[in-house]
Order: structure tokens, then C-alpha cells, then sequence
């Protein structure tokens, strides 16, 4: 985006801003303390929890150390019956005098291992999903017996994080610094607000048993952008606009999904905090909302045209 149209769109921004401070001042501080607060959440370096140690079976015999640490980058699962949202790093092999092993990061919501510490059976399980989810990233077998370790972390601090981030973040940034999403950015997303009311047809309404419908059944949602293979985050668009009849906030979420013909391949979860997004083998996108939304008035439209998703939802 050129600067003018930054400068453009931060302006709007702004305009919103006051809009929003002079008729609900209640929604505007609710609205800059929450993008603070996620903005400090993004930014935080993962934390280490625990380490564990098991034995690797195939291709090659020896010891593997799992770092298990909480990042709050990591989303937490949104219901019960969600997957549990997980994070890997690079596999690597240490030589040391005494001592040759492999070493592996894997990162949970750190509700989730806060929850995990409160009951034995979810720990056991917290560990079997972390070496499950090692076995399909670096194609290994492992041992499922596990000890934990004395220490909280294998390694320094520093290079923990290195093998967290992604290789393209350690080229733009110092490794113990990694950076957060594009989307997670909240400057992209006031470069990304823009006032449009384009009338859409096609519409869907969403009920409350069509988005409960719509859960995963599986244990594990990986998060990585390390495999082209995966399915890929759309481009997106989020616009805060004021209906003029009644001083209303309406949020709209646009999408841009190429290769996507039928809202059939669409599936869609919102509630008044995020909105989840699937479309199987090919896009993923889960977003907070940028203020809570009435699940109600959710609806959503797609354009074959376009091959784009267009949801809306009045602002609480």
C-alpha cells in the first residue's frame, strides 16, 4: 500500500475513533484497552513451562528434549470441542563433550498448560499431543513413555526462540525478538479499515446450531507458515461503518478466497469475540473482532463472481 493511502486510511481510522469516543465513550474504551492489551500479548516472547525427554525410534536412534512453552501469540481453542491450536519450531540436532541429542520447541496457549497443571490426566494428554504433533512435523516415531526434566528449559532462552521463529522473521528481525503476524498487527489492521457500504446479495443467515455444527473433530490444529503445502491465510479486510439511521456500528469482515466456487466449501464459526474460517485443504483464517459483536446479527454473503466472503454483524 503507498503512503498516501496509509496516511488515507489512518485518517479514517481516526475519524472513527472520535465518532466512536463522542457518541459511546463506554465502546471507545473498550475498544483501545482491548487492542492494547492484545498488542502487548503478540508482542510477549514465548515463556518456558516445562521439559520433556523420550526416545526417538526411527529414522535414527537417540534422545529428544521437547521444550514446552506458553505464547500467548498461540490462540487459545475457542470451545471445548475445538482442537487445541499448537505451534512448532525447527528440529535440531545438538553434539556436545558428553552428550548428543535433539532438541524441539513446542508452543501452547499458556491457558492451556495453566489448565493442563490442574489436572494430571490433561498434563499426560498435553504431552502426547506435543509429541504427536513432533511425529507429523519431522516425520519421526517416538517412544510415547516421557520423564520430565529438572529444568524448565533445555538450552538458553535465546535459542529457544530462534528455532520458534520463522526463518523469513529472523531475516527482517534480531532472533530474540520475533515478530507477530501480519494480520496480528494492529497497524495493518487500521491500514486495512475502510468505509465502504456496498449493497451484497446471496446472503446466508447463520444460526447458532450451523456455527456449533461447524467444530473440528480432530485433537491437534497446527499453526506454521513454514509449510506451502497448508492451507494458506486469505486476504482480509475489516471495516467499522456507522449506519446513518440509527447511529449503529456495523462491522464487516471482506475475504478474498480464489479458487473457491460455492459457499458449500465454506466453514464458517463466529461468535462475539472471533470468527474462524475453513475452506478444507486450502484457506484458514481465524480472527478476533476488533470489538464484540451480537452473534445474532451475524450474516454472511458469497459472490462467485468475486470468489469473495462478505460478513457482517452489528457491534455490541
Amino acid at each position: 500500500m503507498e503512503q498516501n493511502a496509509v496516511l488515507q486510511q489512518v485518517s479514517q481510522f481516526w475519524s472513527i475513533l472520535d465518532d466512536m469516543s463522542q457518541n459511546n465513550p463506554e465502546a471507545y474504551r473498550t475498544f483501545i484497552q482491548r487492542h492494547l492489551r492484545e498488542g502487548a500479548d503478540c508482542l510477549s516472547p514465548p515463556q518456558p513451562h516445562c521439559c520433556i525427554s523420550t526416545s526417538i525410534q526411527r529414522p535414527e536412534k537417540g534422545i529428544l528434549y521437547v521444550n514446552l512453552c506458553g505464547w500467548k501469540r498461540v490462540p487459545a481453542p475457542t470451545s471445548p470441542t475445538q482442537p487445541i491450536p499448537v505451534c512448532g519450531g525447527k528440529l535440531e540436532t545438538i553434539k556436545e563433550k558428553n552428550e548428543n541429542y535433539s532438541i524441539v520447541e513446542v508452543a501452547f496457549n499458556p491457558e492451556v498448560l495453566q489448565r493442563a497443571e490442574e489436572n494430571t490426566q490433561e498434563k499426560e494428554q498435553i504431552h502426547l499431543l506435543a509429541l504427536s504433533f513432533i511425529q507429523q512435523q519431522h516425520k519421526l516415531s517416538l517412544s510415547q513413555q516421557v520423564m520430565i526434566t529438572k529444568t524448565k528449559l533445555k538450552g538458553t532462552v535465546q535459542n529457544m526462540i530462534r528455532r520458534l521463529t520463522p526463518q523469513q522473521q529472523q531475516d527482517k528481525s534480531s532472533p530474540s525478538k520475533p515478530l507477530t503476524e501480519p494480520a496480528s498487527s494492529l497497524l495493518q489492521q487500521i491500514s486495512s479499515l475502510r468505509m465502504e457500504e456496498n449493497k451484497e446479495d446471496s446472503s446466508i443467515q447463520l444460526s447458532v446450531g450451523q456455527e456449533e455444527g461447524k467444530a473440528k473433530s480432530g485433537l491437534i490444529e497446527v499453526i506454521s507458515s513454514t509449510d506451502s503445502s497448508k492451507p494458506q491465510q486469505p486476504k482480509h479486510q475489516i471495516t467499522v461503518c456507522s449506519e446513518s439511521s440509527d447511529s449503529s456500528w456495523i462491522l464487516k469482515l471482506n475475504v478474498e478466497l480464489p479458487g473457491v466456487c460455492s459457499v458449500s466449501q465454506c466453514h464458517l464459526s463466529i461468535t462475539q469475540d472471533d470468527v474462524l474460517l475453513e475452506v478444507d485443504d486450502m484457506y484458514y483464517l481465524h480472527l478476533r473482532w476488533p470489538e464484540s459483536v451480537n452473534e445474532e446479527t451475524c450474516c454472511a454473503a458469497f459472490h462467485k463472481k468475486k470468489h469473495m466472503l462478505i460478513v457482517t454483524a452489528d457491534l455490541l
